[in-house]
């Protein structure tokens, strides 16, 4: 493999950098064993994409495998969760407000947390005195307001896919992930205990070559001494199809032997990172997440808005 080479000849590549030069890799040879002009021109075209991808840090168009309800089925998956949120408020009995208070540059609170119109809206927007939280118990003051959400139940292995359309507006950031209890300590056992799985993040607003795409990313804590250390590998970012404006999925089969990523029905990326594939419960979290106080937008009249149509999970 071409990535295997250059890391034994010293050349420092990140794990979505491998990745990427060992699809270029069997893109370049398939220019020579293919006989289609189309399968040529696809080739080319993943190829000149992953050196976009390595020189100008761009996203890349998902070409993995397809995932749909058919393929799930022949898999022995069935349906195990579903939310379309179609009724008038958040359905508590499936969900809980999560990490209320302080985050960041502002504030998670409940009621920045709608459902309407079939489905679910998660706001940020700057709140002052004429527009504080009616509940005392989420009134933390003046500031910057989000929220998060966590399913009650706890989930191993799987598929899960939410289908949704991202927040219009640098700094704040739509969020779909999965959290064990201990993925950042030594409990974490190098992500067999616990990892934190991030099916995707919108971190890439306004960026040149990369605004309409998302990132996939896998934390673990990798020492199993004291004290540990966080470790992360960045899949990469994979493009959407105007996910500011439309709406898209994205998903993770979550299997014994590994993490399989997608965007749109297509699989994005592949790995078992670490020490290994999550053995553990885990929480299910839907997030619009707050940067840090410096990039907070200078205008508090901004809003935007997290939407989502439905989070499903299939189970063997």
């Amino acid at each position: 493999m071409l990535a295997q080479l250059l890391l034994k000849l010293g050349v420092p590549l990140a794990w979505r950098e491998a990745y990427a030069l060992d699809q270029a890799a069997a893109a370049f040879k398939k220019i020579f064993t293919s006989f289609s002009p189309k399968a040529i021109v696809s080739s080319i075209l993943i190829i000149a994409e992953v050196f976009g991808m390595l020189l100008f840090n761009g996203a890349l168009t998902p070409r993995g495998e397809p995932i749909n309800e058919q393929i799930l089925a022949d898999k022995g998956y069935r349906l195990v969760f579903e939310d379309e949120f179609d009724g008038a408020e958040l359905d508590t009995t499936k969900w809980v407000y999560r990490a209320n208070g302080s985050r960041r540059g502002g504030y998670n609170a409940p009621d920045q947390v709608k459902v309407r119109d079939g489905n679910l809206y998660i706001s940020a927007q700057y709140r002052d005195q004429n527009n504080l939280p009616a509940d005392t118990s989420a009134n933390y003051g003046e500031g910057w307001y989000v929220g998060m959400i966590m399913l009650k139940q706890k989930y191993l292995r799987g598929y899960y896919e939410i289908r949704c359309i991202c927040n219009d507006s640098p700094g704040f950031w739509s969020a779909f992930w999965i959290q064990a209890d201990h993925p950042y300590d030594a409990l974490s056992r190098g992500g067999v205990g616990g990892a934190e799985l991030d099916i995707f993040e919108s971190l890439n607003y306004g960026q040149r070559f990369k605004h309409n795409s998302v990132t996939q990313t896998v934390h673990c804590c990798r020492e199993t001494t004291v004290p540990p250390a966080l470790d992360s590998c960045s899949l990469g970012s994979f493009k959407g199809n105007d996910i500011y404006h439309t709406y898209n999925t994205y998903g993770l089969e979550w299997t014994e032997d590994e993490y399989i990523f997608y965007v749109n029905g297509v699989e994005t990326a592949r790995n078992a990172w670490a020490d290994g594939v999550s053995e553990v419960e885990e929480y299910v979290i839907v997030s619009l997440e707050i940067p840090e106080a410096e990039k907070l937008p200078t205008d508090t009249s901004v809003t935007t808005d997290f939407i989502v149509d439905y989070v499903r999970i299939y189970q063997k």
